[in-house]
């Protein structure tokens, strides 16, 4: 039935148009849409780089918002007062919103619905972050999956609805409430010289994600399987950044996947499954929301990892100059790009937590301040999954070796050239960039020499082999 009274539409992680069913919830109540984004505890909370590209994000939703007669109004405050304000300000009958997963989000959302529909509001909260909703996903035994296979036998064959399209226009109120100015919000201040550094390597916006989706599937995805583990070329759909925004929906990506496969592209099946690796993480997180701050196996919770983040060898770490060039390439890529390749992020995060015997917990907040592409779920689920604390079927006593991995995935050098500068009579500009981009308190030129490892890969293979003997995990 329709109804005159404007409809709130709260945009967190959907920065999009299409495919968007808390929009189309709003627009079939029949009056106008208000899409409103809230500068809460948990946005102000953000590491820099990833609240640095929600920035980017929110301009440019902005932007294709104006283009179809609407506008994003922009509030800072708690979420529930802030649309409080809203409703009595616009009149508002309904706020609708797409669901997020994390534990700090859940706990939120149910207090936000249930004082609105106290205050005689229609609150709706919506599908669109996942494919599945982690409750609909469950064991033969009614449990939720821990391993990663069995989920992924289990949902293969599901139905996934159709993405759903764009809206023509959305219907405007008579009168627009006062916004924030996105300028005001600083939200790439934290990011200080970098941000100009790695501007170039962003792809913002749902336009830009359903271009290189379209190119990934006609270009890329029938090589995907024997090519996602270079990091050293441009193989995989580099789709993440903008799925952690919402600036693309799950199911445009596994749609295009499954229509691919269905067409003989060989290596769909395996780009797939990484969407639904995607689906694990939340999966676990919502069913497991320790996962995000302690030891997924209570065991570890007594390991005797290092937790001090500023010594001489973490730091190295953090700075890309371990003496380890998969590693230090890693490192540098993110400060270059804001992303790091996926087989680089096993490296480095085993590099810490195995060699360097470093808590897991340091590696995840080094991540959330510096990834654009930083997702809480599948942070959280990557560290502990490396470090051997969370759900992986595999020993927990798997030590990477970083110099045998260069070797298979890069053999060429072309990874380690294109980040690392030290000792090369021509340095890349993506090499030199990363002096660039870091801060200059750390004192690094490209005419330094590059360093000796801070731990030797036998020597750390053995530390940590020696910590792992007689523990029952």
């Amino acid at each position: 039935m329709s109804d005159s009274k404007p409809t709130l539409l709260w945009l967190r992680r959907d920065l999009r148009l299409s495919d968007h069913p808390a929009l189309r919830a709003a627009l079939d109540v029949g009056g106008p849409v208000i899409p409103v984004f809230i500068l809460d505890d948990t946005v102000a909370s953000l590491g820099a780089a990833p609240k640095w590209r929600l920035g980017l994000g929110l301009e440019r939703i902005a932007q294709t918002l104006e283009a179809k007669g609407s506008r994003l109004i922009l509030r800072r405050g708690d979420a529930l007062e802030v649309l409080q304000r809203l409703v009595a300000e616009t009149g508002a009958g309904a706020v609708h919103w797409s669901r997020l997963y994390d534990p700090e989000a859940i706990v939120r959302d149910k207090q936000v619905k249930a004082a609105l529909k106290e205050d005689g509001v229609d609150a709706c909260s919506h599908s669109g972050h996942l494919l599945f909703e982690p409750w609909t996903v469950e064991t033969k035994e009614g449990g939720y999956y821990k391993v990663y296979s069995p989920m992924w036998r289990a949902v293969k064959d599901r139905d996934v609805a159709a993405p759903l399209s764009a809206p023509g226009g959305l219907k405007a109120p008579d009168a627009w409430p006062a916004s924030d100015d996105l300028a005001d919000w600083q939200m790439g201040a934290a990011m200080n010289r970098g941000a100009q550094v790695c501007l170039p390597y962003q792809q913002v916006g749902e336009q830009a994600a359903q271009d290189r989706l379209a190119w990934f599937i006609e270009d890329s995805i029938d090589r995907y399987k024997t090519r996602r583990d270079l990091p050293g070329i441009d193989g995989t759909s580099n789709l993440s950044g903008n799925l952690a925004l919402g600036e693309i929906s799950p199911a445009q990506c596994w749609h295009a996947g499954v229509r691919a496969l269905h067409e003989g592209a060989t290596g769909a099946e395996t780009w797939v499954k990484e969407l639904v690796w995607r689906e694990f993480a939340y999966h676990l997180i919502y069913h497991t929301p320790q996962i995000a701050t302690r030891n997924w196996r209570e065991k570890w919770d007594d390991f005797p990892w290092n937790e001090d983040g500023g010594t001489p060898e973490v730091m190295a770490w953090k700075q890309g100059r371990t003496g380890i060039r998969f590693v230090d390439a890693a490192m540098r890529e993110m400060y270059v790009t804001g992303r790091m390749h996926n087989r680089a992020r096993m490296i480095v995060a085993s590099y810490l937590t195995k060699h360097l015997m470093t808590h897991w917990r340091i590696g995840q907040a080094w991540f959330d301040d510096h990834l654009t592409d930083w997702d809480i779920a599948s942070n959280a689920m990557g560290w502990q999954w490396a470090a051997g604390s969370g759900p992986d079927a595999a020993p927990y006593f798997r030590i990477f070796n970083p110099e045998t991995q260069l070797e298979k995935f890069d053999p060429k050098g072309h990874y380690a050239r294109a980040w690392i500068a030290e000792g090369n009579d021509e340095p890349s500009k993506s090499a030199l960039s990363y002096y660039d981009a870091i801060p200059h308190s750390w004192g690094l030129s490209a005419d330094d020499d590059y360093p000796a490892p801070v731990v030797t890969l036998p020597e750390g293979r053995d530390r940590a082999l020696s910590a792992y003997q007689d523990r029952s995990f």
